[in-house]
């Protein structure tokens, strides 16, 4: 399989898109310095994700449009699609997305699957939260998630946490 790379600068840090030519496979945020190179070779739909994330991030889009195909478990895949029902300027917690999943004792795999999602923001693994609303978990680290949170929110306010 042919994959493609592509990086962005944004206020969380860089960015990297991984798409082969028929979706994303992967978007993660790296904390490492990295020169922005992308090819006017790259496939149309890892362009229109870099184009879909400026827009997010400018706060001109709530929702993506993208072909996506991530790598997963079909547990894996059953949650992140979960994931994508929960809209822009919400939240749920690990309890509700267990209960909508069908198996409210499956809450600690709901929660590995929410960490491995691979398409950082255009999948919300952000918008989950504890049941009693405080902010855990989060692989790119909970200031980023406050942050996306804080981006998302309905109501500006100085701070949400």
């Amino acid at each position: 399989m042919n994959t493609h790379t592509a990086h962005i600068e944004t206020p969380l840090g860089i960015a990297k898109v991984v798409s082969d030519t028929v979706g994303i496979l992967e978007i993660s945020v790296v904390d490492e310095k990295i020169e922005i190179e992308n090819s006017e070779h790259n496939p149309q739909v890892l362009k229109e994700c870099i184009v879909q994330l400026e827009e997010y991030f400018a706060g001109n889009r709530t929702e993506f449009n993208l072909s996506l195909t991530p790598k997963g478990t079909t547990f894996q895949q059953k949650v992140w699609k979960e994931l994508n029902k929960i809209p822009f300027g919400k939240t749920c917690s690990y309890l509700d997305l267990s209960k909508k999943l069908g198996d409210v004792k499956a809450i600690r795999a709901v929660a590995s699957a929410n960490g491995k999602n691979p398409l950082w923001i255009v999948t919300p693994c952000h918008r989950v939260i504890g049941s009693d609303g405080s902010l855990t978990g989060y692989a790119g680290g909970l200031w980023r998630k406050k942050w996306l949170l804080e981006h998302e929110s309905p109501v500006k306010q100085q701070s949400l946490f």
